[in-house]
């Protein structure tokens, strides 16, 4: 408050000004879609993500059942009508989901961005290219959804440490694959050179499957060896693939427990439309801008 002298000497108040530095705006167009498509935590989001899951367990079932030629006899124009239905439905939301977002192209670079996008293509593919349709089953991922429309929090963060492991642990796992290949082309080779075409070995890329299919112990029995030396080999094999199994298991389930537990957020950015935010976050965790 300021005082200032008048003209007789005196003093008055004068009151202050009004600050109309932050004037309060109404939310736009924009903020209302992304509020309505992207977020869980009103009613109206609440209601479209429900209404979203129903349409993409109907939209799987239509493509299911289309797949039954019993069913495909009686009523098969029915469900391509559905199926164009549920198509043009989900092709209207993943415009709108791109027009509520500031930076479109990240959202669509984003896993559920893809999975938008794939949940689409195939319906338009199969005009040019008959029973691509049945592609669509992709639809059935737009159901991970339901972690963040029902604010099932603890399988938000058990699906974030998840991925998290399985990314810290890539480049061992990769190591670990480039070593198996090598013990399966070796052995691969030698159950060419021991065994021979006589038994069904007839070359070495045949070898090799037979040692990949030994080794992982499904056993198909198209390729058996016959001689003692290949039976030996076999058995090595048999015995090494009980204690290869474990390995990448092993690998991701340390790479879990060193990961901290962290509690993770459905509120998405309106930026990218990025989530998976932790609780307390201020920022997006993919481009940075406030949330």
């Amino acid at each position: 408050m300021v005082q200032r002298r008048s003209g007789q000497g005196s003093f008055r108040t004068a009151l202050p000004r009004p600050d109309r530095t932050n004037p309060v705006t109404s939310p736009t167009l924009r903020d209302r879609l992304h509020e309505i498509i992207f977020e869980a935590d009103t009613p109206a989001g609440r209601a479209f993500d429900t209404a979203l899951l129903i349409a993409i367990v109907a939209s799987v079932a239509v493509v299911m059942l289309e797949s039954v030629a019993a069913v495909r006899e009686i009523a098969g124009p029915w469900l391509v009508a559905f199926e164009w239905l549920f198509t043009l439905l989900f092709t209207v939301e993943y415009i709108l989901r791109l027009a509520s977002v500031e930076r479109p192209l990240k959202y669509a670079r984003s896993f559920f961005g893809v999975v938008d996008l794939l949940a689409i293509l195939p319906t338009y593919i199969s005009v040019l290219i008959p029973g691509a349709q049945g592609l669509l089953v992709v639809r059935i991922l737009r159901l991970l959804r339901i972690f963040r429309v029902f604010k099932l929090v603890t399988y938000l963060n058990e699906s974030r440490m998840l991925v998290a492991a399985l990314r810290a642990s890539g480049r061992k796992i990769l190591i670990f694959l480039f070593a198996l290949m090598t013990v399966v082309v070796i052995l691969g080779a030698a159950m060419y050179v021991v065994e021979g075409p006589e038994h069904g070995y007839t070359s070495i890329p045949t070898s090799i499957y037979w040692s990949i299919v030994t080794l992982t112990t499904v056993g198909y029995g198209d390729i058996v060896p016959g001689t003692v030396f290949g039976k030996a080999i076999a058995t090595v094999m048999m015995l090494l693939g009980y204690g290869i199994i474990a390995v990448p298991t092993g690998i991701v389930t340390a790479e879990m427990a060193r990961i901290g537990k962290g509690q993770v957020s459905t509120q998405a950015c309106r930026h990218c439309g990025a989530e998976g935010h932790q609780h307390d976050a201020v920022h997006c965790r993919r481009c940075g801008e406030p949330l």
